[in-house]
């Protein structure tokens, strides 16, 4: 089948740790035999503007296409300004981009098309959808419907884009709760798999340290400049744990290709989730996968996998140093954490056939 992602998250040239999550399900769907093109839709910036939030790192230079893991790219670019302000802006901006899509991809055309992350690339996804008398699925991530939605210039867009799909794909059953008075269409749960390679899965191991004698090595997997990841939260953790004797060292990680970021996860004591929102944290399953203990607020999809042990009682410094002395002392080789069956790639494959088949 022809496929036509769009989303404007994708890997650039220019920061290669932007929007992984998109890439792997192009992989997936390439390895499935899909004919697959990318559209990455970027706003008009200049360099300094990068600064206001981390994932538009690399955008003010990226090129206007290129070819990522095997696959053509374009990046056409449209108007937005900051903070979601004056949004008839981008979404009229962004729908004119559909003729420069249409001459990029010629005589091809697609038989279904993917958007990850409907605003504001939505909009020029169904314009081009119905242009072309195809299917548009929706993949929501987060931001759609956690902040989106409630936005007094976006969300009435947002609600029109999801009434207007065909499909909708969530990445966690947790989001279902923001569609109690939405008109969406027929709707499923669909995560982002867990694409680790071999050579960095191992069991979860436990502390192997004297207790509170040795360094802690907390790893906190995002980029600090994102508000949403409630760094200082982090930092006041550590700070409680150092009271009760720990010695902690933590580390963030900031636009760093896969190959580092698993390395990280299999040498860090643990990892420490502190977000105020999240749908299903892959860096969470990510660290599983690795060999880490996964510390968490109870944010998402992860007190339906994670071990009680793994979920803070409460969003404070304390609860959550509790959450990792628990982890610590917890022998993980007598009670070994299993990533489910539903997050792993044969399964999240199969789903997106019967989708594909069925929309």
């Amino acid at each position: 089948m022809r496929i036509l992602v769009l989303s404007g998250m994708h890997p650039l040239p220019t920061n290669i740790a932007r929007g992984t999550f998109v890439a792997d399900h192009v992989r997936l769907l390439r390895d499935a035999n899909h004919d697959v093109r990318v559209v990455n839709p970027l706003p008009r910036m200049l360099q300094y503007q990068e600064s206001r939030r981390s994932t538009l790192t690399g955008v003010a230079k990226a090129p206007g296409h290129h070819t990522f893991d095997g696959t053509e790219v374009l990046v056409p670019r449209y108007w937005g300004l900051s903070n979601q302000a004056s949004a008839w802006l981008t979404a009229s901006s962004i729908r004119r981009r559909a003729s420069a899509v249409q001459r990029w991809l010629g005589d091809w055309r697609p038989e279904a098309m993917v958007v990850h992350a409907l605003w504001p690339v939505g909009g020029l996804a169904l314009a081009l959808a119905k242009a072309w008398n195809v299917p548009c699925i929706g993949v929501v991530h987060g931001w759609d419907l956690d902040v989106g939605l409630a936005h007094r210039d976006v969300g009435p867009r947002l609600r029109r884009m999801i009434a207007d799909l065909d499909r909708l794909v969530l990445v966690a059953e947790e989001q279902r709760k923001h569609l109690t008075d939405v008109n969406s269409p027929e709707t499923q749960v669909i995560p982002c798999h867990v694409p680790v390679e071999e050579d960095w899965l191992q069991p979860m191991t436990s502390w192997r340290g004297r207790w509170r004698r040795e360094r802690l090595d907390v790893l906190f997997p995002a980029d600090p400049r994102r508000p949403e990841k409630e760094h200082y939260l982090a930092l006041e953790t550590g700070r409680e744990l150092e009271t009760r004797g720990w010695v902690v060292g933590m580390t963030t990680l900031r636009q760093q290709p896969r190959p580092i970021v698993w390395d990280r996860m299999m040498v860090a004591s643990l990892t420490l989730i502190t977000s105020s929102r999240e749908a299903g944290p892959l860096v969470a399953k990510e660290s599983v996968a690795c060999g880490t203990p996964v510390v968490s607020a109870n944010v998402g999809d992860l007190a339906r996998w994670l071990p009680e042990a793994c979920i803070a009682a409460d969003r404070s410094p304390i609860a959550l140093a509790d959450a990792c002395e628990r982890v610590l002392s917890t022998d993980w080789g007598e009670q070994p954490v299993l990533l489910p069956d539903w997050c792993q790639r044969p399964a999240v494959e199969q789903a997106w056939e019967h989708l594909l088949r069925t929309v």
